[in-house]
């Protein structure tokens, strides 16, 4: 039996900001368990919700040299749906609100994690054939692996698989400040390994040292390799390019099921979806305070208020969106203060035609995916997305720009072959958005039974973790080799 260890900055149940946790809690259930052990092992957060930390055992404990540096490393044991995961305590780095600080407290605290995360191993008894690593937090395991560690027997004959789930964040930080507290070899801070513009790189250095590197979808593995997608790493992925693998996310199908789901008010089934989503609408119109009619087209947004989701395009082209009373906007989602005051403008402009909710509600999302006849995505750039795969187990339509995973999950809709998930525009551009919902609520209001097929050729779509887990255990398989 293989034995694999997922190493993370957050995984659900226990801590979450994004995405990345609910890759690094739901993957791992989906392995064959006959030929995979696979645990997970994250920092233990002082801001863990108590009902989570109060079912964790203490193991055992020791001292971590980092740098000149010797810190505590508390080692704590858990299960949940049938996974071990491992918590690492030192109140000093994981204190605090949110698991993420300034970054230059960031660092430290990650170098920190990385190293204890090698050092707590053979404390846990577990030594793992595959250690696969989690965006720029755990960058250093591969260069800690293959530099202070490579020579001690019991990590020798470990390999790294890293996946980079935003090349945007990186771990960036100077060169003096992670020399001291890393403790790495002078050698590797230089422009062909560690540095990058004059800083420190972590992203740099696990992509470097990993024996595999994926991505999460396979248009972004394309995309970080150009001046355009690359953020200022695009010669490194281009040189790694024979190690780099694009393999799109899934969904928990368990907790996104429209038959099961007991956060909406009406379950539904791919034979009755178009009865159960407009009873679903009319209730979500009238909780929000929106006019209930059936005809119009209700989009949903549910994402991070970023520039990187594509509100910019947004705020430029909804008074022209929302003029005519056709559509309706449910938005929630808190982030920069710019595009939650946008939304909370034009809820306060048009009352009857968007709700703004500028917060994160479990339910009330499940309700808008359950609810809305489509769901908006227009992202700068989007490595992989979430949204758009849960919208199609709703039964929900996406309206997407061609970018990462939404290019390669998401077929835009052909109205003379009729085929097609979805409704999808090419460029970072406000119009071409426009347009692109604009045909979308022709086919809506005109065509219904056209748009109900569109509707349902999404939800017969598989975008299951087991898919995803196949391709992973081939990777796995391939390095065990």
């Amino acid at each position: 039996m293989k034995k694999i260890l997922f190493v993370t900055s957050e995984a659900v149940p226990y801590i979450k900001t994004g995405g990345l946790a609910d890759v690094a809690g739901a993957l791992p259930k989906y392995f064959d368990k006959k030929k995979y052990d696979v645990r997970v092992i994250l920092p233990k957060y002082l801001c863990i919700p108590e009902e989570w930390k109060e079912k964790m055992k203490f193991e055992s404990h020791f001292y971590l040299d980092l740098g000149w540096r010797k810190q505590y490393v508390g080692i704590f044991s858990t299960q949940y749906e049938g996974i071990i995961y491992y918590l690492l305590d030192n109140e000093f780095y994981f204190a605090g609100e949110g698991p993420y600080n300034n970054i230059y407290e960031d660092v430290e605290k990650f170098a920190f994690f990385s190293k204890a995360v090698i050092e707590a191993l053979p404390f846990v008894d577990f030594c793992p054939d595959i250690v696969h690593c989690h965006d720029w937090q755990t960058g250093l395991i591969s260069v800690y692996l293959n530099t202070l560690y490579k020579d001690k027997a019991y990590y020798q004959n470990m390999r790294t698989v890293y996946t980079i789930h935003n090349m945007k964040f990186q771990g960036r930080w100077k060169l003096k400040a992670v020399k001291d507290i890393t403790g790495l070899p002078e050698e590797l801070f230089t422009p062909k390994i560690l540095e990058s513009y004059g800083e420190s790189n972590y992203l740099k250095g696990g992509v470097l040292y990993s024996d595999i590197v994926t991505t999460v979808s396979e248009t972004y593995a394309r995309e970080i390799t150009t001046v355009g997608g690359g953020e200022g790493l695009d010669g490194v992925m281009l040189q790694c390019r024979d190690k780099l693998y694009g393999i799109v996310n899934g969904i928990d199908y368990e907790e996104y099921n429209p038959q099961t789901d007991d956060k909406i008010s009406y379950r539904y089934s791919e034979k009755d979806f178009v009865n159960g989503k407009s009873k679903n609408k009319q209730a979500l119109q009238r909780k929000l305070g929106l006019e209930c009619d059936d005809s119009v087209m209700l989009i949903g947004i549910v994402s991070r208020m970023t520039e990187q989701k594509g509100f910019a395009l947004v705020e430029y082209m909804m008074d022209s969106l929302l003029c005519d009373g056709r559509m309706q906007f449910v938005v929630l989602g808190t982030g920069e203060e710019r595009y939650e005051s946008m939304f909370q403008y034009f809820a306060g402009k048009y009352p009857k035609s968007i709700s703004a909710n500028n917060r994160y509600s479990e339910e009330l999302a499940h309700k808008i995916y359950a609810s809305c006849d489509a769901f908006l995505m227009p992202s700068q750039f989007e490595p992989c997305g979430l949204s758009q795969l849960i919208s199609f187990r709703y039964g929900t339509v996406p309206i997407v720009r061609e970018t990462g995973g939404l290019k390669d999950t998401v077929i835009a809709y052909n109205e003379y072959e009729h085929i097609g998930t979805g409704f999808s525009f090419a460029n970072y551009n406000a119009h071409e958005m426009r347009d692109t919902i604009l045909y979308a609520l022709n086919i809506f209001r005109n065509h219904r039974a056209e748009w109900n097929q569109i509707a349902a050729r999404g939800m017969k779509q598989d975008y299951s973790w087991t898919s995803s887990a196949k391709k992973y255990e081939q990777l796995y398989d391939s390095l065990c080799k």
